[in-house]
This record gives C-alpha cells, sequence and structure tokens, in this order.
C-alpha cells in the first residue's frame, strides 16, 4: 500500500475542492473495496477524501411517491428498512443475498454502486488487464474464467460486475443522482454502468469529481410478484456465478409487465427488454419462461471454464421466473 494523506469533509463543496487539490484522490465511505485494493496496490490514490459526514444518511419518501435512499445509508440499514421491506422486497433481499452481515454493516449505497469487479486477474498486478492497466492485455480470456463474462464481452474484457443490489435496481429502475463540478444530475441505473468495449478501466460513466447522492426508487416496487435468485459456490459470501431477478404484474395468470436482470454475466447488471418483450401479454407458464430464457442468453459466448454458465443462466431464469409468478416456492 502507497502513502496517503486524509480528508475527512461534511460537505459536497469541500469534498469537490479535496478533489481538485490532488493528483489521484479517492472518496472514501465504508471502505469494504477501496481498502482491499489499496492493499493489493491495485489501486494507489494520493490522498483518501472521507464523505462519511455529508448528510446523505437518510431513506426518505420522494414528491413523486417513490422513495430516495442516501447514498451514505448502509446496506443493512437499508435491507432492513421498513419501506423498503414492504415496498420494494426485492432489493432488501438482493442485498441480503451479498456479502456477510459485517460487510454490509459497513457497505454503503453509494459503494455499492461503485465497487470494482472481482476478476482474480484484476487483483493479480502480476498479470496483464486491460482493467487495471489500459493495453496490457486480458489474462482472463485465455486464462481461467469460471467466475467471469457471457455477455456484452469485448476482445479487451471478460470481467463481471460483482453487486447484488444493483442488479435489483436495475430491474426496479432506480435512477442515480449525482452532484459535482458540473451541478446536479440524474442517470438512470441503465446507464450508470458500462461494457466494457476499448476502455474496459472505466466502470461507469461518472464524470471526475462527481459524488453520488442518493438513489430514487419509482413507485412500482413489484412487491407482489418478485424473484431473487442468486446461484453460487457456497450459501453466504460468495459472488454470483448467475444471479437472476425477476419482477412481474400478473392479472389471473397473465403477464402484464416484467423486469427480468441478471447478474454474474456481464460487466454491469444485464436487462434484456427483448426478453421481457417476449413474457409481456402471455401466460405465466414454464415454456412462456423457457422461450425468454432462450431470448435473454442470445449471444451468449463462453471462454472455456465459464461455457456452462449460458445453461445455468438459463435454467436460473425460468425457476427465478416460476418463483415471481409463484409456480415455485422461493428459499
Amino acid at each position: 500500500m502507497n502513502k496517503f494523506t486524509y480528508a475527512s469533509v461534511s460537505t459536497t463543496d469541500a469534498a469537490i475542492a479535496e478533489m481538485d487539490e490532488h493528483d489521484s484522490p479517492k472518496f472514501i465511505a465504508g471502505g469494504t473495496n477501496l481498502l482491499d485494493l489499496m492493499k493489493v496496490n491495485v489501486e494507489n490514490p494520493d490522498h483518501l477524501i472521507d464523505i462519511t459526514q455529508i448528510a446523505f444518511n437518510q431513506i426518505e419518501a420522494t414528491a413523486d411517491g417513490g422513495l430516495r435512499l442516501g447514498a451514505l445509508v448502509t446496506n443493512a440499514d437499508t435491507a432492513w428498512n421498513e419501506e423498503v421491506e414492504k415496498r420494494y422486497p426485492l432489493l432488501s433481499k438482493a442485498i441480503l443475498a451479498g456479502a456477510s452481515p459485517q460487510l454490509r454493516n459497513m457497505a454503503t449505497n453509494g459503494g455499492n454502486l461503485m465497487q470494482r469487479t472481482r476478476c482474480y486477474y484484476f487483483y493479480d498486478t502480476a498479470t496483464p488487464c486491460n482493467k487495471r492497466e489500459p493495453g496490457s492485455g486480458c489474462s482472463a480470456i485465455g486464462g481461467y474464467n469460471r467466475i467471469l463474462a457471457i455477455l456484452g464481452t469485448s476482445e479487451h474484457c471478460i470481467a463481471t460486475h460483482p453487486s447484488d443490489m444493483c442488479v435489483a435496481l436495475v430491474a426496479l429502475g432506480a435512477t442515480i443522482n449525482i452532484t459535482g463540478i458540473n451541478g446536479d444530475r440524474t442517470i438512470p441505473i441503465t446507464e450508470f454502468h458500462r461494457l466494457p468495449g476499448d476502455r474496459p478501466d472505466l466502470d461507469n460513466t461518472l464524470q471526475a469529481g462527481d459524488i453520488v447522492t442518493s438513489i430514487d426508487l419509482p413507485v412500482q416496487g413489484f412487491e407482489k410478484n418478485y424473484a431473487y435468485l442468486k446461484v453460487r459456490d457456497r450459501a453466504s459470501y460468495a459472488f454470483a456465478l448467475v444471479s437472476v431477478a425477476a419482477a412481474l404484474t400478473l392479472e389471473g395468470n397473465q403477464i402484464k409487465e416484467a423486469r427480468l436482470v441478471l447478474g454474474g454475466v456481464a460487466h454491469k447488471p444485464w436487462r434484456s427488454a427483448e426478453a421481457e418483450a417476449a413474457l409481456t401479454h402471455q401466460e405465466a407458464s414454464v415454456s412462456t419462461f423457457e422461450k425468454a430464457a432462450a431470448i435473454a442468453l442470445e449471444g451468449a459466448k463462453g471462454y472455456g471454464d465459464n461455457t456452462f454458465k449460458i445453461e445455468l443462466a438459463k435454467r436460473a431464469i425460468v425457476r427465478a421466473l416460476k418463483q415471481a409468478a409463484g409456480l415455485e416456492e422461493q428459499a
């Protein structure tokens, strides 16, 4: 770990000013991912700006009837919040599927959005990695890639986004509120994270000095028909091989609206609009779900060790949709 300086701030203006005064600064809140990356010299900031004293630590109603999640609210407090549990149980379940209780007690909502891939080669500074050092190559494509991406990949990177929370947020249609040097703005979460393309080092669409202030959830929470299914190597404290957020609006046995988002398979949470269209106005049945699963995995590409994830993802989609429709009991 390199030497760095530290400052604690209590306003966004002070945080932005601190950013301007240093060569390679980083914001820090819970630090559950950043500190790990610093320990193995993947991240080497010269200055840490502690933003935990800024007032982004509330969960409150929005003017349109939705819910605003402060960026500094912990994952644990979000998952167990009464309104989140009641109105957005998909989000609560996804958060509780991630990490460990100790980490959820420290990790923040803003930090969860910003966390970086757990690709083995990204963490191994002795190997080439375009995500860590652009232009150096991708060791994962020809290496051991069991946990890595099968959708939205490029010749430069097959890393996956590790978040459970973000998969649910995409299914719910959340928006991200940001402030920075250029003022305030809002980004749909579907546009927040990036696919790798030729710049896999860029995880998201934030600009230098931007701070995530909060996450807005819309009124529609799919509280009646939802499922979050996470397939992993062990029952806790493990990242997803494949995860599925499924949310439905049903009238009788007819699907009136559908959301289908995959985790563990791409550089960002993978929402399939085509699969959702194949579900809409159809009967909630296994055959319908199988057709949607096939559509969601069109274009998927395995790289050897991770090729099994294509079939695994299809089966996980069918099972999650069955659970969301009430055809199978959820764990």
